[in-house]
Order: structure tokens, then C-alpha cells, then sequence
């Protein structure tokens, strides 16, 4: 159903934008083969590789092919709407009124436009962001403690070795006492990605970095991909949690599975496994990939989720359909009972729709202080 979606959008745009259009048969015809083959680039990776999340072509070609897939999106929207006034005018008038030429080229020119530049806001490497948190509860010694949040780095070919090097160095130049990455961390198998994914060995912190697995994971062999990340230094933590401790006080960082783990026969996220053992008076700070389940975190007594997964919706306004399937969460804090909810927009995204609108991604810097 997604594909033929896609489709009906692409051909859409063709027999509505592009085909009334004054220019030669064959131009046309060549530009709308082209949207067709963009249109359906998900199901061309699945038949040639076996699924959609990691097209092994150029990065040329996967910049290229998400300006022209989301070119398609913006100018169906736009169509849309410019046929939907076209209707009212003509209800209200009595007569037939047609989209002018001039028009459809404006709707061309800004689709365009905005796709390129949205790709373009996609692939950079995140501005830093200031998260501050107020805590009941946390003792003094964690007062002003600074974490930063890396979350859906999706290395693949759209972002490669040079991208990660330019975020580890600025992720390090901040100077956070802890470092966390929410999930999604990659697109490939070990194979594919194994000149993008060194750099992460370079992340440091005074106490540590630590992952947990995201549904991507799972695509690509999740328990060869977290022994590759403790390989590199990092540590995981999969419905565990462990102790960060300051001058006698201490904190909980609890990390849980993805919901993806399931199908594949694999643990599920089980958040009282990873706080059993938990000194209860303990602040908890949860690390879970996908924000949806907040409500049960907190009726457990979690202090602070940290999750991504959504990418904040990418696009301003597409973020409310996000929301929809996360219950409600999609992006920035939310208050959930006792608990605050962070969700980071993604430092990065799927190669499959790499774009950005007003909605940034983001290298967050979360500061605890204690109330």
C-alpha cells in the first residue's frame, strides 16, 4: 500500500504539474519516467537488496534521488491545494477556472527549491541545542550535571565516515560528563558500514558512553552490530542499567530493547528487568528508543526518558502525522506524570527520506538541576 501511495502521488503531480506544461512530448515523457522510477526507489532497494533501509549506491545518486522523492511529496501538496481553490472559486463563481501555467511553474520552482534545500539541511552536521531539566529529587552532587544525547545517526551513504568524524569532534568538544545514543545508530551491515562507523570509537566522556539499540539495529543483525559498538568502546545497555555515581550520590541510567525486537524473535524492551536491583530512591533516567510507551515509564517511577525514533517529523506540520503513530510524541519535551519526556529530533535520519523543514536536527546538550 505505501508503494502504490507513492505512486498515486507521482502520477498525480505528472498528469496535474508536469504534462500541461509547454514544452516537447519527449521532455516530458523522460521527466515523468524519471518521477516514476524516484517514486517507487523503496521498492527497487527491497526487490535488489532485500529491504528499503540501505540502498548500497553513490551518495550523489541518494542525494539526488531524496531531492526528487520529496519533490514529489511538496509539489502533490501543493497541486492539491491549488486544485482544492481552484473547485471553491469555481463553486462560487458558476464557471470553470483552470490552474494557469504560471501556476504550475510556480509550484515547480518552489518544490524544487525546497526539496534541495531541505536535503541540504538534512546532510549537515548538527547545530548544538540546550536541554535543561529540572529534577525533584536529584541530589546536589548531580546539580549542573551536562549529558549529551546523540540519537538515529543512520551512518550510511548519505552519511558517511567524513559526517562522523565532524560529529564525534564537536560531540567531544563539548566536554558532557556522560555521553548516550538512543538507537539507530546505522543503515548496513558491518561490511557496508565499516569505514562509516570507526569514528564512534572516538566519543569521550568522563562517565562513558552508552547505547542502546534502536529498531534499525534489528534490520541488519542486532547482536553483531552491539558487539561491534562494545568493540569500539561503548557501552550497551539492553534492559540493564547501571550507576553513575558522584561524592557518595548516585544516579540510574537504564536503557531498554527496541519494540522491532520482537519479530525477530529477539527481547523485547521489559523496563522492570532493567530496574530490578535499582536503589529505589534512586533519580532514573531511562534510555528507550522509541518515545510511545512514556505513559508506562512513568507509572514505573522513571524521572527522565531520553528517546528519537520519530526524526521530529522532518517536515513542519508532517510532524503532527508523526505524532499520530507515537502517541502524540514526536518532538522536544513533554511532561508525562512525574516524568519529563525528551524527544530529540535526530542527529541525523534515514537515508530514505533525508530532509529537513523547519524541523532541525539536533546535537543536544540535556543539563540536569535539582528543585
Amino acid at each position: 500500500m505505501f508503494d502504490l501511495f507513492k505512486l498515486a502521488l507521482c502520477l498525480y503531480v505528472i498528469a496535474r504539474t508536469i504534462m500541461p506544461l509547454p514544452t516537447s512530448r519527449l521532455v516530458k515523457i523522460i521527466v515523468a519516467v524519471a518521477l516514476v522510477v524516484i517514486s517507487q526507489h523503496h521498492l527497487i532497494t527491497r526487490i535488489t537488496t532485500g529491504n528499503m533501509f540501505s540502498p548500497e549506491v553513490p551518495r550523489a545518486v541518494m542525494i539526488s534521488v531524496n531531492i526528487g522523492f520529496v519533490f514529489i511529496v511538496l509539489a502533490a501538496m501543493m497541486q492539491l491545494l491549488s486544485d482544492i481553490i481552484s473547485v471553491l472559486i469555481a463553486v462560487v463563481k458558476r464557471r470553470q477556472v483552470r490552474v494557469s501555467l504560471t501556476a504550475r511553474a510556480i509550484i515547480i520552482a518552489l518544490s524544487l527549491g525546497l526539496s534541495s534545500y531541505g536535503v541540504s539541511q538534512a546532510l549537515r552536521v548538527p547545530s548544538l541545542k540546550e536541554v535543561t531539566l529540572e529534577i525533584k529529587g536529584l541530589p546536589p552532587q548531580f546539580d549542573g550535571y551536562r549529558l549529551v544525547q546523540l540519537t538515529d545517526l543512520h551512518l550510511s551513504r548519505l552519511f558517511q565516515r567524513e559526517w562522523a568524524e565532524a560529529t564525534v569532534t564537536a560531540t567531544n568538544a563539548i566536554g558532557a560528563d556522560l555521553i548516550v545514543i538512543t538507537g539507530d545508530l546505522i543503515d548496513g551491515t558491518i561490511e557496508a558500514r565499516k569505514n562509516d562507523v570507526p569514528p564512534l570509537g572516538d566519543l569521550r566522556a568522563p562517565d562513558g558512553v552508552w547505547v542502546i539499540p534502536g529498531n534499525h539495529e534489528y534490520y541488519f543483525g542486532r547482536p553483531e552490530w552491539m558487539a561491534q559498538f562494545k568493540a569500539l568502546g561503548m557501552q550497551v545497555l539492553e534492559n540493564q542499567h547501571t550507576l553513575i555515581e558522584r561524592d557518595g550520590a548516585s544516579l540510574t541510567l537504564a536503557g531498554v530493547t527496541d519494540r522491532s525486537a520482537v519479530p525477530f524473535g529477539q527481547e523485547g524492551p521489559d523496563l522492570q528487568k532493567a530496574l530490578a536491583g535499582s536503589p529505589p530512591d534512586n533519580v532514573v533516567v531511562l534510555l528507550d528508543h522509541q518515545p510511545r510507551m512514556a505513559q508506562n515509564a512513568a507509572d514505573l517511577g522513571v524521572d527522565v526518558q531520553l528517546s528519537g525514533h520519530t526524526h521530529g517529523g522532518m517536515i513542519w506540520g508532517f510532524d503532527r502525522i508523526v505524532a499520530m503513530f507515537n502517541n502524540g510524541f514526536v518532538s522536544g519535551r513533554y511532561q508525562v506524570g512525574d516524568m519529563q519526556l525528551y524527544v530529540n529530533n535526530g542527529t541525523a535520519l534515514w537515508i530514505g527520506f533525508a530532509v529537513r523543514l523547519g524541523v532541525p536536527s539536533e546535537l543536544t546538550v540535556i543539563t540536569l538541576k535539582s528543585v
